[in-house]
């Protein structure tokens, strides 16, 4: 199984041009400041991970949790960037995790993140969620900013 620039699928399954959309994808993000050196896989594991925690009840403070969603935001800035090919190999994928991340989450419009963090009309739906399960220091701060 190769994985070249972190595309993560069979090299015959893929093409030059689909490799450089994910390097280009990478140095783009790289170049707004999304991330110093991060790969697709290395996002789509940020994120897979942060649904795992999130699925146990997240208890890291709400500082960690908006930094965590910054592997969805990566993935979004990414997408369009990348083939259609690239995306067709991906997309079983993130939809699994994004399935999962909303079961563990409930819909609050931003309601809790927006006391910590600016949750514009243009962030992603990630963003509008938060963890059905806080414990820890998550909770703490939800507690102290009035939404629990």
């Amino acid at each position: 199984m190769g994985s070249c620039h972190g595309v993560g699928v069979t090299q015959e399954a893929l093409g030059p041009e689909d490799y450089e959309s994910v390097q280009r994808a990478e140095e783009l993000l790289r170049a707004r400041g999304l991330s110093q050196r991060i790969t697709l896989n290395e996002a789509t594991t940020a994120w897979r991970q942060l649904v795992d925690q999130v699925e146990g009840g997240y208890g890291w403070c709400v500082d960690e949790y908006t930094n965590d969603l910054t592997a969805r935001d990566w993935l979004d800035e990414a997408w369009p960037v990348l083939t259609s090919r690239v995306r067709a190999a991906r997309e079983p994928e993130l939809a699994a995790i994004d399935a999962r991340f909303r079961a563990a989450t409930t819909d609050d419009d931003g309601e809790l993140l927006a006391h910590f963090f600016r949750v514009g009309r243009r962030s992603g739906w990630w963003w509008r969620r938060r963890p059905l399960h806080l414990v820890g220091q998550f909770a703490e701060d939800a507690r102290r900013a009035g939404v629990l």
